[in-house]
């Protein structure tokens, strides 16, 4: 088990929790160990809810690097949104992701999808993601653990993302998430 070191932003004792979404990927190493050592390190940063499977998927954008491994998370949370992503990108460095370049390959990729059922938009973050509605490897694992969730902002599921738009990358499930680690969710 990590230790509380690994607890970035304080939650505010007086803020309810809310729930949120997020997406995990890596191409780079061993694939399984980056997303259990994601998931361990997530799980002290907030309460692990679910996990989808873990599904393959062929890169987007730069198509000369291995396939993906990905899986989304539903978490339950304190912290705000602008805390939660500055702790996912803390794990993101202290697993190893080096920058290289837009979609370029990763030791592992933590995005914030969803929170609760807010939008927002910053010089910084954008919540929903902003390309989660161009990727396969996104809803599909999101479906799988919410099949009618809501995509806040656009009046639509995930699901008719999925199915009215495109066209999407491919996307294939691998495994049970829970798999990866013993006791995350």
């Amino acid at each position: 088990m990590m230790s509380s070191d690994w607890r970035i932003a304080t939650a505010a004792p007086d803020r309810d929790p809310v729930t949120a979404y997020l997406g995990l990927g890596s191409n780079v190493g061993d694939r399984g160990t980056n997303l259990a050592a994601a998931l361990r390190r997530i799980a002290v940063q907030v309460e692990v809810l679910d996990l989808s499977s873990v599904w393959e998927s062929e890169p987007v954008g730069w198509t000369s690097q291995a396939s993906f491994w990905n899986l989304v998370v539903r978490a339950r949370t304190q912290d705000p949104p602008a805390s939660l992503l500055m702790a996912m990108k803390q794990i993101e460095a202290d697993i190893g992701r080096t920058p290289t370049f837009v979609n370029g390959p990763r030791e592992i990729d933590i995005d914030l999808l969803l929170y609760d059922d807010i939008v927002l938009h910053t010089g910084s973050l954008d919540v929903p993601h902003p390309r989660m509605l161009t990727r396969a490897f996104v809803l599909r694992p999101l479906i799988e653990l919410e099949p009618d969730i809501q995509v806040t902002g656009t009046g639509r599921t995930a699901r008719d993302h999925l199915e009215h738009g495109g066209p999407f990358e491919r996307a294939f499930r691998l495994f049970p998430a829970g798999t990866l680690v013993e006791g995350i969710a």
